[in-house]
């Protein structure tokens, strides 16, 4: 809503960017905190935070890139240039390229990834509800326009339309990425497999992004009648749905399955 906070010269303090920072810093230190009770590597947490935020904002950013194609062959500047490069974000871009890196980083340290991305997933969410208020804050990721009382009206210097009611669809998203941190803490105490928190992120994440999606009126991309992340929600979700039976087959079934035994 107001994105400008602070200017000396030259130079701006962006909300959206004050908003990515302290999600990143809260986040990391309540699950730093947790490390300590739940005996987890400090620095392997730190470790994974870093790699995922580096590796999450080039996937998040490619995947943009691919979605606006058109726009990076007509106009590269527009979106590569300062400091449009650092707007302009498809989520799901961010999580796959996040969750390889953790993995390739997980081999070479000769650990278990999902026990480490299980531990710290409900505070990658965390810090996603703080971009989206960051994203409030610059006016992307706008609703349709909307006679509800739940609308809200952006100023000129906004990248929303200015003067008319939308949909508040980027603090229904933090809402929603707030409330999948809570439900995954919560569920957390009663996990027994690695692998779950994940999934279980993941289709939480899918089914809120697909809705959400609905009530948004900015350009980002259509799969058909679909936008890209509708469409990528309708591939995650079963997916995910999937890998969680896989996870949580009682062993013996496992091990009949992968030596083709008939039932």
């Amino acid at each position: 809503m107001h994105n400008d906070l602070l200017t000396i010269g030259k130079f701006t303090l962006h909300g959206y960017s004050v908003m990515i920072a302290l999600g990143f810093i809260i986040a990391m230190s309540l699950c730093l905190l947790r490390a300590k009770k739940k005996n987890k590597d400090g620095d392997v947490i730190t470790d994974i935070g870093l790699i995922a935020v580096v590796a999450g904002f080039l996937g998040a950013k490619i995947l943009y890139l691919i979605v606006d194609y058109k726009t990076l062959i007509s106009n590269p500047k527009s979106v590569l240039g300062f400091p449009q490069i650092f707007s302009g974000f498809v989520v799901y871009g961010g999580i796959i390229f996040g969750t390889l890196a953790v993995i390739v980083y997980s081999k070479i340290k000769k650990i278990n990834a999902f026990e480490y991305l299980d531990f710290m997933v409900p505070f990658i969410a965390m810090v996603q509800g703080f971009g989206r208020i960051g994203c409030f804050l610059a006016g992307c990721c706008y609703g349709a326009p909307t006679d509800s009382f739940l609308g809200v009206t952006f100023p000129a210097n906004s990248l929303a339309p200015a003067g008319i009611k939308l949909w508040p669809t980027q603090l229904f998203s933090a809402a929603g990425d707030f409330a999948i941190c809570g439900i995954l803490i919560l569920v957390s105490k009663y996990n027994k497999k690695n692998g779950n928190m994940c999934v279980l992120y993941a289709i939480l994440y899918a089914i809120g992004r697909f809705a959400v999606e609905f009530f948004r009126n900015d350009a980002r991309g259509t799969v058909g009648t679909l936008s890209t992340s509708q469409f990528i929600s309708l591939l995650v979700l079963p997916v995910a749905i999937g890998i969680g039976v896989l996870i949580n087959l009682p062993k013996e079934k496992k091990d009949n399955k992968d030596s083709g035994e008939e039932a």
